[in-house]
């Protein structure tokens, strides 16, 4: 038994291209970075509290399942060393999207898995990566009248119309996106699920 800590139908979508039977099972937690923590500590630490969250609000329902492993995931687009969040408004996307234009950013995606006893807790960091070419205010404001950056870290989702912004990048792309596929993989066989093999079975 597979759960998934997160709501967000992006990790949903590649996760399901591993696994195909899995629990869905997002927890709220507080995002606010700590003083001067460094990104790549924030990113794992919040997918690290997804997945207890989870752990946790898995273990008040009456029917668990002893064997349930839990994935939970956290993206954070950073440049400069500075997280940028999700936008709250058409000026907050305008302030992130202008501090992007014409230039290379990291996109850093965590991972965590672990048991329902937390006995075997594995995290992983992935860093990509991306340039974007030079975007003016008009295409800014007709992106946010899409609604697509309206709850995108960073204000874009390369996997839609924000990446016509994307001149290139390097890394993971499936970690920008949400879900690194390839870490993920390897950190399931810890854990007894094998993606392929497991499918050659159906």
């Amino acid at each position: 038994m597979l759960v998934l800590a997160s709501a967000s139908p992006r990790r949903k979508e590649l996760l399901n291209l591993l696994v195909k039977n899995f629990d869905v099972l997002p927890a709220d937690i507080d995002e606010t970075p700590h003083t001067q923590e460094i990104a790549e500590n924030y990113v794992v630490r919040m997918a690290v509290e997804k997945a207890i969250a989870a752990k946790i609000k898995y273990k008040q329902q009456s029917d668990i399942d002893i064997t349930a492993v839990f994935i939970a995931s956290d993206t954070s687009v950073v440049i400069d060393g500075h997280i940028l969040g999700k936008p709250t408004s058409l000026e907050d996307s305008k302030n992130m999207l202008r501090l992007l234009s014409g230039r290379s950013h990291q996109v850093i995606t965590s991972l965590c898995l672990c048991n329902l006893d937390r006995e075997h807790l594995v995290t992983k960091c992935v860093v990509s990566d991306v340039f974007f070419r030079s975007i003016s205010d008009v295409e800014i404001e007709q992106y946010w009248r899409t609604g697509e950056p309206q709850d995108k870290a960073g204000s874009y989702a390369i996997q839609g119309l924000g990446s016509v912004f994307v001149e290139t990048m390097s890394g993971s792309y499936s970690a920008v996106v949400g879900l690194p596929l390839f870490e993920t993989a390897q950190l399931l066989k810890q854990f007894g699920i094998h993606s392929l093999e497991d499918m050659s079975h159906e």
